[in-house]
């Protein structure tokens, strides 16, 4: 039997542990959403006709996955770099410094390396895989690492939203628009069948043909 308080408490022990993955799935969740409202405005919009659905309908689809496919890796690869950087301690606090100096964790200035060693800042150093890392540095390390993680994941829901995501979005939609153009020339599909081209575009949509439904903005906004 389905529990809300169970649900909740599932939700808060998963995303308290990595609040950087809430900022993502929460994007992934917003996108999806706004997708299907889109799709949902032309399939209940008697504006639009029948023949016009037929063509708008997955091209909605596929822009809706472009977005949230674009949005997804570009957010989880710069989630995943400032995790890197975190764990590796190349992006560490004073107070975490110290503990890896008396630890004899850093490499100081000058001071020989030893052979087979890993040091704080290597590429292939963790943190969390240190035998005592629960018992010395858990305490110190972890809220800087998930503070380190919302930045950047908020950083690159921002910049996804707002740059990367319509960039490839319009990419699509321009190379969809050439490929309905050039079917058009080879008579592949009759002409009073497809939407006029100026309607191709999400934007024009939207402000043409969206009268009794929602108006979805270009944009996911985090």
């Amino acid at each position: 039997m389905f529990s809300f308080s169970k649900w909740k408490a599932n939700i808060y022990t998963k995303y308290s542990k990595d609040p950087g993955n809430m900022l993502v799935h929460t994007g992934v969740i917003g996108w999806i959403l706004s997708s299907a409202a889109q799709v949902f405005a032309i399939v209940f919009n008697d504006k639009i006709s029948p023949e016009q659905k037929m063509f708008l309908i997955p091209q909605e689809i596929a822009d809706g996955g472009v977005n949230i496919l674009s949005f997804y890796a570009f957010t989880s690869g710069i989630k995943y770099i400032g995790a890197k950087l975190t764990k590796t301690c190349k992006l560490r606090t004073a107070e975490l410094s110290k503990l890896l100096k008396e630890r004899g964790l850093i490499l100081e200035k000058g001071e020989p390396r030893v052979k087979g060693k890993v040091y704080a800042g290597d590429w292939d150093f963790d943190i969390t895989k240190l035998k005592n890392y629960k018992r010395d540095f858990e305490g110190t390390f972890k809220p800087f690492n998930n503070g380190a993680e919302v930045i950047a994941g908020l950083t690159g829901s921002i910049i996804s939203s707002n740059l990367i995501t319509p960039v490839a979005r319009n990419y699509y939609a321009s190379k969809r628009q050439k490929d309905m153009i050039a079917s058009m020339k080879k008579g592949e599909q009759p002409s009073d069948s497809i939407p006029p081209l100026q309607r191709i575009s999400i934007n024009n949509f939207a402000n043409n043909a969206y009268s009794k439904m929602i108006r979805p903005s270009g944009n996911l906004k985090v």
